[in-house]
Parts: structure tokens; C-alpha cells; sequence
């Protein structure tokens, strides 16, 4: 079973973390959906988190989790909102399990391969010797030498812990994602146009969804619109936290 955070009640609403992420990325804006009428999951997926290791990575097994998950928790007609390889699983989901689904927000990621573009972050983060880390300022150093960005460091170092009193460790399962990584920007064929509510949203300063993925996002879903938020990036519910957040409320309410 998945860990996952749930606040609030009411409809279910499934949120899901990008590549190296965590459902704590998600709290505060799920803390807003959740009083909206909204039972917010946000969820740790395979290899992330305080969810399951395991030596598979792939997006039909990932939407698969989510699937037994929702049978878990006996969720239906839910919101499924996800953000880079979260999204990724998310239309997986949705072209696998679409009777599941009311409504579908996929963030700043879309229906197209991605060539590999991790590999300085997997670099910096196998670098850490965690024998020479007794505090988390420790990491953040080791970690500026590799990855310069204080804000992608910032989000890495979340995943940080101690594993006992002597230990810091990753949550996430490096070995297997780091060994992943060229699979991380696969693209499953989606076999039948997906026929749910499907919010698309992209960073103005992202260069994850082009003008022309358009005509490929509307080929794979008949009821897709594509919305802006300029001036942000990848990064964009955290960029631009209060126009996320509006245009997301917009379409599921």
C-alpha cells in the first residue's frame, strides 16, 4: 500500500509528486483543497517518500498502485491531479482506469517522450557520503558543489532523514531511480482517446509543453484545455502557489 497524507472530507482528490518528490511537497496547497469540500490524498509513490522500494520503475505499474490504492480506500469519482512523472502516471491512470475519474489536471507535462535530463542531479546525489553528514547543512553543502540551485537543493534536501540516531539517508530509493532515469520521460501509447475533463497546465517559462504538443495533448484527450501561468517555470504550484491553485479550483468546482 502507498503512504499517503489525507486531509479534509468530501470528494476524493488524488495528488501526485514529480521525479524525486514527496506528498509533503503538496501540503499547504492541499490543505486549501481540503476545505473546499475536498478529501485531499496526497501520496508517496513507489520509491518515493515513506512508500513501498522496489526494484520496478514503470508507469503502467505505478497507475496500477494508484489503482489498488483508490480500491483501498474505496474511492470513486475522483479528482486526479499530477505534476511531472506524477503526471506521467496520471494518464496512465486515466487511459487504464478511467471509470475511476471525474476530472483529470495534469501539470506542466505532456503526452511525449522526454530524452534524459536528470543525470546532474542523480550525480550530486550520489556523491553524498553520508558518513560525513551529521546535519542537514552538512548534505546542503556536499550537495552545492554538484547542484549550484538553491531551490532545487531546497527540494531534494526535503527527502532527507535520519535513519537512526548516528545516520542521515534518502527517502527515495536512489539506486533504483538514479538506474531509472532514462525511463523517467517515457511516453506509453495511449491506446483510446481519453474522453475525461483534462486540465493541462504549463509554466510560460517551462519548456515541458510547446504551442505545438497541442495537437497531440487533443488527439489523446477530447475534452483537454491547456492553461498558462506566466512567469513560472517547471516548478510552477510553487512558483505561482495563488494562480495554481485558482485555476485549479476553477475547473473542478
Amino acid at each position: 500500500m502507498l503512504h499517503s497524507i489525507i486531509l479534509g472530507e468530501g470528494q476524493p482528490f488524488l495528488i501526485l509528486h514529480g521525479f524525486l518528490g514527496m506528498a509533503d511537497n503538496w501540503k499547504t496547497l492541499g490543505r486549501k483543497w481540503s476545505e473546499m469540500d475536498f478529501q485531499v490524498h496526497l501520496i508517496d509513490q513507489r520509491n518515493h517518500g515513506r512508500s513501498l522500494h522496489s526494484d520496478t520503475f514503470d508507469y503502467a505499474i505505478m497507475a496500477q498502485d494508484i489503482k489498488e490504492y483508490c480500491d483501498a480506500h474505496q474511492l470513486e469519482n475522483i479528482v486526479l491531479l499530477g505534476h511531472s512523472m506524477g503526471g506521467k502516471v496520471a494518464m496512465q491512470f486515466a487511459s487504464l482506469y478511467s471509470s475511476y475519474l471525474e476530472k483529470l489536471i495534469i501539470a506542466d507535462i505532456a503526452p511525449k517522450e522526454y530524452a534524459p535530463h536528470h543525470s546532474d542531479i542523480i550525480n550530486g546525489l550520489r556523491s553524498i557520503n553520508f558518513d560525513q553528514v551529521s546535519s542537514r547543512n552538512d548534505a546542503d553543502e556536499m550537495l552545492e558543489k554538484v547542484i549550484p540551485d538553491f531551490g532545487t537543493r531546497q527540494f531534494l534536501l526535503k527527502s532527507l532523514y535520519r535513519v537512526d540516531k548516528k545516520k542521515y539517508g534518502w527517502r527515495f530509493n536512489l539506486k533504483v531511480l538514479g538506474d531509472a532515469q532514462d525511463r523517467v520521460g517515457t511516453h506509453q501509447k495511449i491506446e483510446n482517446q481519453i474522453t475525461t475533463p483534462t486540465l493541462f497546465i504549463r509554466g510560460g517559462n517551462s519548456g515541458y509543453i510547446l504551442d505545438n504538443d497541442l495537437m497531440v495533448i487533443e488527439h489523446a484527450f477530447a475534452k483537454a484545455e491547456l492553461k498558462t501561468i506566466e512567469g513560472a517555470g517547471h516548478w510552477l504550484h510553487a512558483e505561482k502557489p495563488q494562480e495554481f491553485l485558482t485555476i485549479v479550483t476553477n475547473f473542478i468546482k
